[in-house]
């Protein structure tokens, strides 16, 4: 059975209040590969660039000292964007804040259309089809026509389950078949990523292009 929204929540606000943000299992102290193909991407500077599921990402600090004005931070817990606003200190000015559950969206299936959707270990745990279908309509419906996609998630060798809960892994193929034939897959590659416990995880990166 499906945990409630709030459960997801609240287990989420603990993972970000109990632990250090650098003893989380998916923290990363630079966001490489990330922001090499964000870079590869060559977007102006005011492109409006969505992250869903923040976290305590160090991304949105590199991003805003790249000087891109338009940035979306986008988590289900509101204690994960508290902490990465704190971090920020003054600079979280730069950033749009959006607490919401890309599962059932109510703030952001109301912004305006983006440049870039960027995710990374976000979708593997939307383990339901309605979830994952969810999830995907709001992306098609945000990202522009030229747009980008970045979806970094747990490949087919990876781990079953992440922070207690079960995930679902992809390859290229399953990816870009959810995002169907209004996207171009441009790159991929697997990647090894070691958390901060040394436990090696196998993600594949992916960079998709709106036609």
């Amino acid at each position: 059975m499906k945990a409630s929204i709030n459960s997801l929540q609240h287990h989420w606000d603990d993972a970000y209040t109990l632990k250090e943000t650098s003893k989380l299992g998916w923290f990363e102290e630079s966001s490489e590969p990330t922001l090499t193909i964000i870079k590869s991407c060559k977007l102006n500077k005011k492109a409006r660039i969505l992250n869903v599921g923040s976290g305590s990402s160090v991304l949105i600090d590199e991003l805003v000292d790249l000087g891109f004005s338009n940035v979306i931070a986008s988590d289900l817990s509101k204690e994960s964007l508290k902490n990465l606003q704190n971090r920020m200190a003054s600079k979280k000015d730069a950033v749009d804040w959006i607490v919401d559950d890309l599962t059932n969206p109510k703030v952001l299936s109301e912004i305006k259309p983006i440049d870039l959707w960027n995710d990374r270990a976000v979708l593997h745990f939307f383990t339901e089809e309605k979830d994952q279908d969810t999830y995907f309509s709001l992306l098609k419906k945000l990202v522009k026509p030229s747009g980008y996609v970045i979806i970094s998630v747990f490949n087919t060798e990876g781990a079953t389950k992440c922070c207690g809960l079960p995930v679902k892994r992809y390859d290229k193929g399953m990816l870009t078949e959810k995002l169907g034939s209004d996207f171009t897959l441009i790159d991929s590659f697997n990647y090894i990523y070691t958390n901060p416990y040394g436990d090696a995880r196998p993600y594949v990166y992916t960079l998709f292009k709106k036609k």
